[in-house]
């Protein structure tokens, strides 16, 4: 039986992964993220009894795209997240941005690496608590399908709610029961207004809508310049007139901004 501890990766099967996971999503996997790949893919390495990387690979390519070169690409994708993540987002949001929306349209919003769906589910929260109507949409996407699955149930451990404020919690959460013992629901109504697809922000983004916020957080921070070039171009393109986009705090697109101005940092509004 192969176990992690009895595999090694050499660097050439290291450039390999590294390489197709560039291509495929366009993500820059570093030589000190080798122990990182090698945890997360010794597992398909015994799932199909080879003994090396090198033979996981070839399989990998030849089953042809999706199937396990999808599931590589979900293992190798990072998708740290939490409820109300960056709290002065959420705050400029209900202060600045909703209040001076337009009010007879409906208010759009793009979660563009939504992960297990936290980010995209806050946002809904607050906009059901303060517009007080229907008059909103959120779309969430990511190249992860695995997490995409999750954030369509809306489930989630129960440990994820400390991030929540109070009365939200109470008002859309609910506490799981029985074989749901330990789980968090989001209300149904907020999952049935928040829809969730596949979106690889390297390829053209045909027809995702257009929207009067765009929340590309914490993520450009995987990808080269020219990369993030092109993904912000592609984004801007999607933003309506005077549309708002967050960026996460530690992330900086001053180079790429054409068409954008900094409102306050990591928020940008199209001009």
């Amino acid at each position: 039986m192969i176990t992690p501890e009895h595999v090694d990766i050499t660097n050439t099967e290291f450039n390999l992964f590294k390489d197709f996971i560039y291509e495929q999503a366009g993500i820059r996997i570093t030589v000190n993220k080798k122990i990182f790949l090698l945890s997360r893919l010794s597992k398909r390495l015994r799932h199909y009894s080879v003994e090396s990387f090198k033979e996981f690979f070839d399989l990998m390519i030849a089953s042809g795209p999706g199937g396990e070169q999808q599931l590589v690409i979900d293992l190798l994708t990072t998708n740290e997240t939490y409820f109300f993540r960056e709290p002065k987002h959420f705050e400029f949001l209900a202060n600045e941005i909703i209040p001076n929306r337009d009010k007879i349209k409906s208010f759009n919003v793009w979660s563009a690496a939504s992960s297990s769906g936290q980010e995209a589910y806050s946002v809904a929260m607050l906009l059901d608590d303060k517009l007080k109507n229907n008059l909103w949409e959120i779309f969430g996407s990511d190249i992860n399908l695995t997490v995409l699955q999750q954030a369509m149930q809306g489930l989630y451990p129960q440990d994820r709610i400390q991030t929540i404020p109070t009365d939200y919690l109470h008002k859309y959460c609910y506490k799981g029961i029985g074989e749901y013992e330990g789980k968090l629901l989001i209300d149904q109504r907020l999952i049935n207004k928040v829809k969730f697809s596949y979106v690889n922000l390297i390829l053209p983004l045909n027809d995702v809508g257009v929207f009067d916020l765009i929340l590309l957080r914490n993520i450009l921070i995987y990808f080269d310049s020219e990369t993030k070039r092109n993904i912000i171009k592609k984004i801007v393109s999607r933003l309506k007139p005077g549309g708002y986009l967050f960026i996460g705090h530690a992330e900086s697109i001053k180079e790429f901004s054409q068409g954008l101005i900094l409102v306050t940092p990591s928020i940008y509004r199209k001009i």
